[in-house]
């Protein structure tokens, strides 16, 4: 059967069951596009800032790179995995894997920017907490680990619901462009 009836509307509908193996009491929400992201697409190879994303950000436009606001020494840029809604992570432009390498200027830029992210946060979208913090390296959690970037996530009560734990899956409510833009116009000037 080729699910469609010729005399008929369009394709008939085929139950997906048909096609997942041995029926059980799951439902599926299929999410393809999180594969770019398994896969690591975009990821550095190796330790090398030739090919790093958040080397190459910065070259951009801030709207097609979703830089949030640019530093002498670090920006904000969200992240294009989000946790929640308004993930931004702060990402000094030296190419350094650890926190130990950064300079003391960095240092206090990368804290300066995790302050005025979070007042954009709460002012554009008035999250009751955050999650902040850096993962060291491939085994502490790092996406990226040549480059350090520090997350700064919003986190309203009840945020976590089924989805991430049982679908595998996150739902945002908001277009990433959309979120830069928010950001950006309630970023704390200087």
């Amino acid at each position: 059967m080729d699910g469609a009836d010729p005399d008929g509307p369009g394709p008939e509908l085929v139950d997906g069951r048909d096609y997942a193996g041995a029926p059980d009491a799951f439902q599926r929400l299929w999410t393809p596009h999180r594969m770019v992201y398994i896969g690591g697409e975009g990821k550095p190879a190796s330790d090398s800032a030739h090919h790093c994303p958040f080397c190459e950000l910065p070259s951009r436009s801030d709207a097609d790179a979703l830089i949030v606001s640019r530093g002498e020494l670090a920006f904000a840029v969200l992240n294009l995995y989000p946790y929640n809604p308004g993930h931004l992570m702060v990402v000094p432009y030296r190419h350094v894997a650890d926190y130990t390498d950064l300079t003391a200027a960095e240092v206090a830029e990368v804290a300066l920017f995790t302050q005025r992210a979070m007042a954009a946060l709460r002012s554009a979208a008035r999250p009751q907490g955050f999650n902040i913090g850096m993962n060291q390296g491939a085994v502490g959690g790092a996406g990226i680990a040549a480059h350090l970037h520090q997350h700064v996530v919003p986190r309203w009560g009840g945020d976590m619901n089924f989805m991430p734990v049982i679908g595998q899956t996150r739902v945002l409510p908001q277009l990433l462009s959309e979120s830069r833009d928010l950001l950006a116009a309630h970023w704390p000037l200087p």
